[in-house]
């Protein structure tokens, strides 16, 4: 696998506020929205890596044109897990945030983040922006309102006119990207675990190595917000079995941790954490879960 994978540091600051990472999979006008809005709505500079899947639509020529961003070029696509782990040794910053190219940051969405983090007293959180998509899947943590489902659709006068309205309280279980941890703490616990490749339940899988480490601020900032196009690149891919490899590697279901012991959505108040014995809720019931997986 190395062999098809080249490195490209282009960027010229020697340090930066936090270092993005962006996998994109022949998504190039997506990718393009996605680096604008980065560029134009972010209150920091920050280091943009592009993991570049493929780059069979142009993608490759379109980001070595773009000397300030950093970019791994995979000559065949190698998934979430492999990727994001990929960018290690170009990273220029003590914080990294995961974001995908089918999203559209809006302004000031990383300053409060970063605000946040000015009033945790460790380095040990996950913090998440919240997601507006056009239609209501029943994720308790995004706030629905249709700005378009695709690029020829999309609204971005009147979502950005409109975003300030969306604001909603800050919800428990920060897990979905856009995701801010410290980079220590991403060295910590090794990264994304590749066992979920190509990346299916890759998140609840992180944050719940987190909370093994001892991690208990799980937020999402309800005016942290960016526009989701919606999974425009998860469709095309064979995706893994991630649910039964959850219940097998942690004797828990992904739904039972993110419900019970992180209260994913419920309205999070400041300073709130979840506690360790949550953890252990619906014991047999899980139990039959991890019995019936391996099957």
């Amino acid at each position: 696998m190395l062999e098809k994978i080249n490195k490209h540091l282009r960027s010229s600051k020697e340090s930066y506020k936090y270092s993005i990472l962006l996998p994109s999979w022949n998504n190039l006008e997506y990718l393009k929205l996605c680096v604008r809005s980065i560029h134009t709505h972010s209150y920091y500079n920050p280091q943009i890596i592009v993991i570049v899947n493929e780059g069979k639509d142009g993608t490759v020529e379109w980001i070595d044109a773009k000397k300030e961003i950093d970019y791994i070029h995979v000559t065949e696509n190698i998934g979430i897990c492999y990727g994001l782990n990929s960018c290690r040794s170009l990273i220029k910053s003590d914080y990294v945030v995961y974001i995908n190219d089918d999203m559209y940051v809006l302004p000031g969405w990383d300053k409060v983040l970063f605000d946040e983090v000015a009033q945790i007293d460790t380095r040990e959180f996950i913090l998440s922006s919240t997601m507006i998509e056009p239609t209501d899947t029943g994720n308790r943590c995004v706030v629905v309102q249709d700005f378009g489902q695709a690029i020829n659709s999309f609204k971005e006068d009147a979502l950005l006119k409109e975003y300030v309205d969306l604001y909603r309280n800050d919800w428990c279980g920060g897990t979905w990207p856009p995701n801010l941890v410290h980079i220590d703490v991403w060295d910590l616990v090794g990264g994304l675990s590749i066992e979920f490749s190509p990346g299916m339940y890759s998140d609840p899988d992180f944050s719940r190595k987190l909370y093994e480490l001892g991690v208990r601020i799980f937020k999402g900032k309800g005016n942290s917000l960016v526009y989701h196009f919606g999974s425009k690149s998860t469709r095309r891919i064979k995706t893994n079995q991630g649910r039964k490899t959850f219940i097998l590697k942690w004797g828990i279901s992904s739904k039972s941790f993110t419900q019970n012991c992180l209260r994913m959505g419920s309205d999070c108040a400041s300073g709130s954490r979840p506690t360790a014995s949550t953890i252990k809720t619906k014991g047999l019931i899980n139990l039959l879960k991890r019995i019936k997986s391996c099957f």
